[in-house]
């Protein structure tokens, strides 16, 4: 999906290992980077950039898993518990990012950084053009893509 959408946009995404992305950005071997905006900050990408674009054009989760084995080891009132713990801290933890995200879109622009909220519409229409396109990298069906889209 990353390199999908930098190509949808005309860019030439170049993958690079994490711990390089700083280096990377400071030589010019690459011009942009792409990842949340609190990791921006707690990596200091920004010190290396100029830019930092609202695309809000992916949208991650983080999973909380548990093994069928300590599930099936837990009581009718142990996975009630588990259950209201996890989907209180993952209210939590939602709301914690969405906070982050807003307070520093002020921060960067404190640091003198040119903050851009682009023509979402633009991105959007560029990107739902491939899609389901294999040429650039979509690897599921249009079937499951219909069936993703459809849930809220």
């Amino acid at each position: 999906m990353y390199m999908m959408f930098a190509k949808a946009v005309g860019a030439n995404p170049t993958p690079i290992a994490f711990a390089e992305v700083y280096l990377a950005l400071q030589n010019g071997t690459v011009d942009g980077q792409e990842n949340p905006l609190p990791t921006i900050q707690a990596k200091k990408f920004y010190e290396v950039q100029s830019h930092i674009n609202l695309t809000g054009h992916i949208l991650d989760n983080l999973a909380t898993t548990i093994s069928s084995s300590l599930w099936n080891k837990l009581t009718p009132s142990e996975r009630e518990i588990f259950d209201s713990v996890y989907k209180q801290t993952a209210a939590r933890a939602g709301a914690s990012i969405r906070e982050s995200e807003a307070r520093l879109v002020d921060w960067f622009k404190q640091q003198k950084k040119t903050v851009v909220t682009p023509d979402l519409k633009a991105f959007r229409e560029a990107a739902v053009k491939i899609h389901n396109d294999a040429s650039f990298g979509a690897v599921w069906t249009k079937e499951l893509y219909d069936r993703v889209q459809a849930v809220n």
